[in-house]
């Protein structure tokens, strides 16, 4: 079956079978402009069609309402925060359940490198990780997804507190600072390629002055869990670098995304309770 002929919206003195694929204009060869998806007519292969402006501000604060999971990582930080300043009593008594120390960890109660990332020890503390959260988790979890981010979450949260309980620390620790490195970690690894584009460029800026202040933390003070940091980190950066690796679309690429990262967990959690 052949295309029927006709004659270019531009020059109707030329015959032609070929279409704009966006509006279906007929054009001539001259008239045509190669696409990703098929020739354009002038008009639809215009500027005003390839280009777009990004504000900084769509960059950094895009819609919330499309990243739940991390919404709610904050809201639970931050609640768990004020119930315990509001209510002394059951804040102490919150610590000395949740908390990670590793004599209890040896006693079975492995829970502890889970829950330890929901307390924080003030409100420094507290709003570091949850300004660090707000800014780059959406980013996270809109390019992969809000079950692989929650998963990435859990096993940088996991890995962080596996390494800190392996080095053989015997002080309580609480923050979810090894969650957040793991963001870091991924970013880091999934923005490399982008690092030249006004996106990459902001993330990789953002992503400097955090880690640059971060970094230098544990030489201002020895209450400082470099460990969780340090193993926070890993997990994001072998995580990221496993999703990479796999095809860019397909029916399955989330469970697979989610599968990587609780095998993550599952051997951070395996480390944890065998240290």
């Amino acid at each position: 079956m052949t295309t029927p002929t006709t004659v270019c919206f531009r020059h109707p003195d030329r015959a032609t079978r070929l279409a704009c694929s966006e509006y279906r204009r007929s054009i001539c060869v001259e008239c045509s402009h190669d696409s990703a998806v098929g020739q354009k007519c002038p008009i639809c292969a215009g500027p005003q069609q390839r280009t777009r402006v990004v504000r900084a501000r769509d960059i950094t604060h895009a819609n919330r309402s499309t990243t739940p999971l991390t919404m709610a990582l904050i809201a639970i930080n931050v609640a768990v925060y004020v119930i315990g300043e509001l209510v002394p009593d059951l804040g102490q008594e919150i610590l000395n359940r949740g908390a990670q120390l590793s004599f209890w960890i040896d006693q079975g109660e492995w829970w502890r490198g889970i829950t330890a990332t929901f307390l924080h020890g003030g409100l420094m503390h507290l709003a570091f990780n949850m300004w660090a959260l707000w800014i780059f988790g959406p980013t996270l979890e809109r390019r992969f997804g809000t079950i692989p981010f929650g998963a990435l979450y859990l096993a940088a949260g996991l890995n962080g507190s596996a390494l800190y309980h392996g080095l053989g620390n015997q002080a309580w620790a609480v923050g979810a600072s090894g969650a957040i490195f793991g963001l870091f970690g991924a970013l880091l690894l999934t923005s490399f390629r982008q690092r030249h584009t006004q996106v990459g460029q902001a993330i990789f800026s953002q992503l400097a002055l955090l880690l640059g202040i971060n970094l230098m933390l544990p030489f201002l003070s020895d209450r400082i869990a470099w460990e969780a940091h340090i193993g926070g980190l890993i997990a994001g950066v072998v995580i990221a670098f496993a999703w990479d690796r796999l095809p860019r679309t397909g029916a399955y690429l989330l469970l697979q995304r989610t599968i990587i990262a609780l095998f993550v967990a599952a051997a951070a959690l395996g480390t944890l309770i065998l240290a």
